[in-house]
C-alpha cells in the first residue's frame, strides 16, 4: 500500500512558478514510476509528466514541454513538479500518481489513468491573468 500526499499548490499570477510536491509512504518508492495528472472544472483529467523508477527518464505532455519539470528524490520519498511560465489554461487541480509499470514504460503506458496503481487526494493550484 502506497499513500501519496500533494503540496505546494496555491494562487500565482500568468508567468509565475510553483513547485509541487509529492511524498510517498513506504519504504517500495524506487518500485514506482510516478506521474502527474491535472484536472480543470468540468474536464477529464489529463497527463501532465511522469518519471521512471529512478528518474532517467521522464516524459510530458506536449501542453507543459518545456515548462514544466518533473524530478524525483528516492532517499526522500518524494517526487516534484516545477511549474514555470505559468498560464491561466494550466488552473486545474494537480494528482500525482504511482504505477509499477512491470512491462515497462511507454509514452502510451505513462500516460494512462488506469495503469497507475494509487492516486493522491489532489493540489489545487490557479493560474490568474
Amino acid at each position: 500500500q502506497v499513500q501519496l500526499v500533494e503540496s505546494g499548490g496555491g494562487l500565482v499570477q500568468a508567468g509565475g512558478s510553483l513547485r509541487l510536491s509529492c511524498e510517498a509512504s513506504g519504504r517500495a518508492f524506487s518500485r514506482y514510476a510516478m506521474g502527474w495528472f491535472r484536472q480543470a472544472p468540468g474536464k477529464e483529467r489529463e497527463f501532465v509528466a511522469a518519471i521512471s523508477w529512478s528518474g532517467g527518464t521522464t516524459y510530458s505532455a506536449d501542453s507543459v514541454k518545456g515548462r514544466f519539470t518533473i524530478s524525483r528524490d528516492n532517499a526522500k520519498n518524494t517526487v516534484y513538479l516545477q511549474m514555470s511560465s505559468l498560464k491561466p489554461e494550466d488552473t486545474a487541480v494537480y494528482y500525482c500518481a504511482a504505477g509499477q509499470f512491470t512491462s515497462g514504460l511507454t509514452i502510451a503506458h505513462v500516460s494512462t489513468l488506469d495503469d497507475y496503481d494509487y492516486w493522491g487526494q489532489g493540489t489545487q493550484v490557479t493560474v490568474s491573468s
